[in-house]
């Protein structure tokens, strides 16, 4: 089985939940701090070896793309105001030796139809798919850990995390089988964010999953599901039905920045986390904690 060189990023959402930001700007470019979400996600790639990076895009989405392509009249600019060093961060968000690939998704349809978008970029290649909405933060960060469970035991590979029960109804939940020796989890199916007392498990899947091609195929004849859209859960489903997926634990802490609390969480644990703003910024907290407590 071929190495995993490819990863598949499905932005082509609406970012609804964020409006009216997200009206002109598309959510995976909302910044912590002073990096966009997604370059998160790209960097996480990258470390785990992946060389062509292949964005589904949709309508207003260009800006992605310019992201991550060079700006040849800025980077001048900055050199001619002698900020070298932000001319070479700029320049080295995609690093050399790594492709970026856009495809455009042309109707909303669903997760499932965003990676089914990716197909003719994948071939018959196996690929990871990474969902820029969950920022990952770690040692090790789950796409590393897909690869490399990946090269030992190729197939469809779910990275998961065991939830609290009253978030269960929120996600695809596991009905999981046997756990070997090296922590794999035998994945006998998945229910879409089931009532809590009809779930199979308290294990949920998130936004990082090995694929091999096999995926294309099961996703073309799929019938619309949950929403009237081609979900990604369903062909999982139907391929744990085959026996041919499994799971690992996610081994790094994830920020749900889809949700407007989960994205604040992530910008605070940013900052706490900078050199640079550590210590002013745990005084405002500080400050603003008492104040609100004198209130």
């Amino acid at each position: 089985m071929a190495k995993i060189t490819k990863a598949v990023f499905p932005v082509a959402g609406l970012g609804t939940r964020f409006l009216p930001a997200t009206k002109a700007m598309p959510k995976e470019l909302l910044p912590i701090i002073d990096k966009p979400i997604v370059q998160y996600a790209v960097e996480e790639a990258v470390a785990a070896g992946i060389t062509e990076l292949i964005f589904v895009t949709g309508r207003n989405k260009r800006a992605v793309g310019d992201h991550f392509d060079a700006n040849l009249e800025l980077e001048a600019q900055l050199v001619a105001k002698g900020k070298t060093e932000l001319r070479d961060m700029v320049r080295n968000i995609v690093p050399e030796g790594v492709a970026c690939i856009f495809v455009r998704q042309p109707e909303p349809l669903g997760l499932g139809h965003a990676v089914l978008c990716a197909a003719p970029a994948v071939g018959n290649n196996p690929f990871v798919v990474l969902l820029a909405d969950d920022l990952m933060q770690g040692e090790t960060l789950p796409t590393a850990a897909l690869v490399d469970a990946f090269s030992r035991r190729p197939g469809v590979i779910l990275s998961v995390s065991e939830v609290p029960s009253e978030d269960v109804s929120k996600y695809g939940i596991l009905r999981p089988g046997a756990t070997d020796a090296n922590g794999i989890i035998a994945v006998e199916g998945i229910v879409e964010k089931p009532p809590v007392d009809e779930a199979p498990s308290r294990l949920a899947s998130f936004g990082r999953y090995a694929f091999t091609a096999e995926v294309f195929d099961i996703l073309r004849d799929l019938p619309p599901g949950a929403g009237g859209e081609i979900q990604l859960a369903d062909a999982i489903d139907r391929l744990a039905a085959k026996g041919a997926v499994s799971a690992i634990t996610n081994p790094s802490r994830r920020y749900d920045c889809g949700a407007k609390f989960g994205y604040l969480t992530a910008l605070v644990d940013a900052a706490l986390a900078d050199p640079e703003y550590r210590e002013p910024f745990l005084e405002l907290l500080r400050s603003r904690v008492g104040s609100a407590d004198k209130g």
